[in-house]
């Protein structure tokens, strides 16, 4: 999205996250950004100047959330997958190649169409920021249109969510030379229309092998992107250490991962992305969070939003699903949907309330977070802003919920 940096008081909350001070509290954003957080005076509030006001009655505030691994731009559906895995059919990798047809096959049109609503899902759910990778085009001609496509999104004023590209050619090894031609063409291609600055790699039975992953993220590095690896998802492969050797932002998935490779990743800062909704669509094994903490890895959720093995947007519900499944406190999986999203992504002005953040931020409907995880699948947000402007907000009775408004309405 094309920032559009605004003034905005935030008031009345009842709590805000990150801070131990009781409510009501008001954040001030001032140009876009974080100014302060303070005790709401009521009256005395008129020292706020003539920022607009966003009133949040009594509601709890968390940062904007930080989707940092999807797939969200593509092309048809893959929901009879899904039915034959409930009736017993084993996930391969190679159900990709289904999504790759039908997206090299779809205009670049409908394809921006697509990515639209779906990131007004993700607005709908609480997510500011979204990362989203190319991988459903396997020759440089489509490679390069996915990402252009997410350039278009970015800049289309409807498209209110901030869209971080990554290029991930190399989803899959596609045929002989495939992977010759992701390092000798593609990335150098990216790298020249600065389409994204950041490459992953899909190390798995089925997708790169180790050798093949190190090669794609090494010569990324010579390009000067950052990297990130798909990690330990459907067997251990030795990926989390891979992703340790080359300082790559974050290790994916890591179902798989040991307490060697939890030592290996929070010695080398990597910051592990765990991914809980892949694992309920595919009802396999969940990741060891608690065991990744402890050995001190920084940790983010994130939805791996996909047509094949996780099609959901829902940050609140991943959250939910962390707190069961991986057994972690509410507010560790918070910070992991913010902070450890944001660090995941190599950034640090989004994913928190500090002053000098992005004024991106999340009105719950309740007055404490951990109705996230308490009351899992319903409704979650009320408000949503994105660089001190309102850009989602459910209206009063008779107003249709999720419509758009801006505080000049």
């Amino acid at each position: 999205m094309e920032a559009r940096l605004s003034d905005l008081v935030v008031r009345r909350a009842s709590m805000v996250f990150g801070y131990d001070q009781p409510g009501p509290l008001a954040v001030v954003i001032r140009g876009g950004l974080v100014e302060r957080v303070v005790p709401d005076l009521g009256p005395e509030g008129a020292s706020f100047g003539e920022a607009p006001e966003l009133d949040a009655a009594g509601r709890a505030v968390v940062p904007g959330f930080v989707d940092a691994h999807t797939h969200l731009v593509f092309a048809g559906d893959r929901g009879d997958e899904f039915a034959a895995r409930l009736a017993g059919r084993r996930y391969e990798a190679g159900g990709i190649m289904r999504t790759v047809g039908t997206t090299r096959s779809a205009s670049s049109a409908a394809l921006l169409r697509s990515l639209a609503e779906r990131a007004a899902a993700c607005l709908a759910g609480g997510t500011t920021t979204v990362e989203v990778k190319s991988g459903y085009g396997l020759d440089t001609a489509t490679e390069l249109r996915l990402l252009e496509v997410v350039a278009s999104a970015n800049a289309d004023p409807s498209v209110a969510v901030e869209l971080v590209p990554t290029f991930l050619g190399a989803h899959l090894d596609a045929g002989p030379g495939y992977i010759d031609r992701v390092i000798d063409e593609m990335l150098p291609a990216v790298a020249q229309a600065g389409l994204a600055t950041c490459c992953d790699a899909f190390c798995d039975p089925g997708a790169l092998t180790l050798d093949q992953s190190r090669r794609v993220l090494s010569a990324a590095q010579r390009y000067g992107m950052a990297i990130r690896i798909h990690a330990e998802e459907l067997a251990h492969t030795g990926a989390a250490r891979l992703a340790a050797e080359l300082g790559c932002l974050s290790a994916d998935h890591l179902v798989h991962a040991t307490p060697e490779d939890a030592q290996a990743l929070a010695g080398a800062g990597v910051v592990a992305v765990l991914l809980p909704a892949t694992s309920f669509s595919l009802r396999s094994a969940y990741a060891p969070a608690r065991m990744l903490l402890d050995a001190g890895v920084t940790l983010a959720l994130a939805s791996d939003c996909n047509p094949g093995t996780s099609y959901t947007s829902s940050m609140p519900f991943v959250i939910a699903l962390a707190c069961s499944a991986y057994g972690v406190t509410v507010a560790q999986a918070v910070r992991a949907a913010t902070e450890g999203g944001a660090r995941a992504l190599g950034r640090h002005d989004i994913g928190h309330l500090r002053p000098g953040a992005r004024g991106d931020l999340v009105v719950l409907r309740g007055s404490d977070w951990v109705d996230l995880a308490y009351r899992p699948g319903m409704p979650a947000v009320d408000s949503v802003v994105k660089d001190g402007r309102v850009v989602y907000r459910v209206g009063p009775p008779g107003q249709k919920p999720g419509s758009l408004q801006s505080v000049d309405e």
